[in-house]
């Protein structure tokens, strides 16, 4: 078979299975495109989910008729000045997608410069190119797409449902939105308007109006900065989740990105705080001098490569922890919310026992957050997190509940209401499970098995990455390996041995475990190995040893907590409170669930109906 160059116009249709998967993709090249030109409002319509039309129109600079005519020849662009791929300051610059995008459907590009009296109007249909001529538009370009993909209709079987494209579109330019708060975007299809966010100067405005109102009562701002890079956006505290990745944005210089790699480097930061099947809810913009990092290595630019990625790991995992770690005390306000708009109370009827959900009122209820200040209460121990004997119950001291009430501890309640620690003063047990405690303003109702279990954690870290204690095992553990799987463990020797993991090369396939943590002696040694060696694989680095250490951490003191069910005395109860205040994750359990609700003295004259 000879070798023969292939057809422009083919080259063209395969360049636009890269680019032009679905409509999603072919909009979010016309809209950075847009971006690029300087505009200021943005408006995306859409008939179908993009597949009979979609068209973006924005107020940006324009295009001459020369630069019409240039603008749908592959690799023509105006966005590589200096012709250096790894100085890249705009959105779109591969010089690939009008004209992709032309080979595929029927494009209409109609534009006006601010100096032109007049504006022009270019065709292109499969690919053929038409001549520029007259019409009427305003200053900036409107960019018109009609039956994407006639020219190649084995690909419309690809396209999913037009629900489904049209959730494609709204999550595309939603996150470019997100990016850039001082353009304005708005969206509609062929029955009304799906949204229109005006410009604004506040970030966090835009991502509530993204996102959801929710989305700023409970998020903390997080920023960074070294060697040039920086790190600016808003973390989710640990108990505002959700079941899947989709609510975390992650922007590289402005760009959208999905990338695996930096989505496990959030995990890492969060390690400890929330649960393996929860993810939290970011959205973190990065700033990299453009030598650092390259866009160029996707076809819809949705991946990037850094030069130095230890570098920007150390840079977000220290800002989320250290961000986290000031506010660990704080629970999500939807968790209040759920509270109340779960209870229920009883109506006139005239069916007896029926009830409404508070759900269905008028007036809804507002969930809080809350902060510790730092506070001179001293705890029942010096160490905050100190476990020893200060929850032993004596059954003596277990006060006798009537017949009744069996699985309520009361203490006497005081009118006094000065003086109050944060998390308040215990004043009963329910259900051998939850403290109640009296605040200034309100109740807390503590989980005491999440509570003690985060208190139990803590401590067990900070036995392990300050001094571990090491045993020696009598017999060395002899643990069969791939060859290349026991460099990568004798290469990481010296870092293994601090935290008190000695493992040498038994052999061309084998390792031997000699010395491990004290508090390591009942661990699965085999699994813990394979585990160490996959995370070593795919991170390459020490964080993933120092997070296989936390999550065995995490099993052990789930097992050795306070347990549901276990009666506490009253002063077992405060002591756990003030430990709870000089900790600071205490607001969620090793698992992400939250260690106590709060609901404030406003909210529960509500539900006696004192307040409106």
């Amino acid at each position: 078979m000879m070798i023969r160059l292939l057809p422009q116009n083919l080259i063209n249709q395969i360049a636009a299975g890269e680019v032009v998967e679905r409509p999603a993709a072919a909009l979010k090249e016309l809209v950075e495109n847009a971006i690029d030109a300087g505009a200021t409002q943005i408006d995306v319509k859409v008939t179908e989910g993009g597949k009979t039309y979609f068209s973006v129109t924005d107020n940006g600079k324009g295009m001459t008729p020369d630069e019409l005519t240039l603008s749908v020849d592959r690799h023509a662009t105006s966005k590589l000045p200096a012709e250096d791929l790894f100085n890249i300051n705009f959105l779109g610059f591969r010089g690939e997608a009008l004209p992709s995008i032309a080979s595929v459907a029927r494009l209409k590009i109609t534009s006006r410069t601010p100096q032109s009296d007049s504006a022009w109007e270019l065709s292109v249909e499969g690919g053929m190119k038409q001549e520029p001529r007259p019409a009427s538009h305003s200053v900036g370009t409107t960019v018109e797409v009609r039956d994407l993909f006639f020219a190649t209709p084995a690909r419309l079987k690809f396209l999913k449902s037009a629900q489904s494209e049209m959730g494609a579109i709204k999550d595309t330019l939603n996150r470019l939105a997100m990016a850039y708060p001082s353009i304005g975007f708005s969206l509609s299809d062929e029955r009304r308007l799906v949204f229109s966010y005006p410009a604004v100067n506040d970030r966090l405005k835009r991502l509530d109006a993204v996102i959801g109102k929710s989305f700023s009562e409970n998020v903390l701002p997080v920023s960074a900065e070294n060697e040039g890079i920086i790190l600016s956006g808003y973390v989710g505290l640990p108990t505002y989740t959700r079941a899947t990745g989709t609510e975390q944005y992650l922007f590289v210089n402005g760009r959208c990105i999905r990338d695996k790699v930096l989505a496990s480097i959030i995990r890492v930061g969060y390690q400890g705080l929330i649960g393996h099947d929860t993810f939290p809810v970011v959205a973190l913009f990065l700033t990299i001098p453009n030598p650092d990092v390259d866009v160029n290595v996707h076809p819809a630019k949705t991946e990037v490569r850094f030069k130095d990625v230890n570098l920007v790991k150390s840079i977000i995992i220290g800002a989320v922890r250290n961000v986290l770690a000031e506010h660990g005390n704080r629970t999500a306000s939807t968790i209040g919310l759920g509270v109340l708009q779960s209870a229920e109370i009883p109506v006139m009827s005239d069916k007896p026992h029926f009830k409404a959900s508070l759900y269905t009122q008028k007036t809804p209820f507002v969930g809080r957050s809350v902060s510790f200040p730092k506070n001179n209460y001293v705890s029942a121990a010096k160490d905050p997190c100190f476990l020893k004997d200060s929850f032993s119950v004596r059954t003596d001291t277990v006060p006798k509940t009537r017949k009744n009430f069996p699985e309520t501890t009361v203490s006497p309640v005081s009118t006094d209401t000065s003086d109050f620690p944060p998390l308040g003063f215990a004043k009963a047990q329910l259900h051998k499970t939850y403290i109640v405690a009296q605040t200034e303003n309100g109740i807390i109702i503590v989980d005491q098995h999440a509570a003690h279990e985060r208190l139990t954690y803590e401590k067990l870290i900070k036995e392990i990455t300050e001094k571990p204690q090491v045993q020696a095992l009598l017999i060395p553990e002899i643990i069969t390996l791939k060859t290349d799987e026991v460099e990568l463990l004798t290469r990481r020797g010296e870092e293994l041995k601090t935290f008190g993991l000695v493992i040498d090369a038994f052999g061309n396939d084998c390792v031997a475990v000699r010395e491990i943590p004290t508090l390591l002696d009942k661990t699965d040694l085999k699994q813990l190995v394979q585990d160490l060696v996959d995370t070593l694989k795919e991170y390459n680095d020490t964080i993933a040893l120092a997070d296989k250490i936390k999550d065995i951490c995490a099993r052990m003191a789930c097992h050795g907590s306070i347990r549901a069910g276990r009666v506490l005395t009253i002063d077992e109860m405060n002591a756990l409170l003030r430990q709870m205040e000089s900790c600071g994750t205490a607001g969620q359990c090793i698992h992400g669930r939250p260690t106590y609700v709060e609901l404030k003295k406003n909210d529960i004259e509500k539900l006696f109906g004192r307040r409106n």
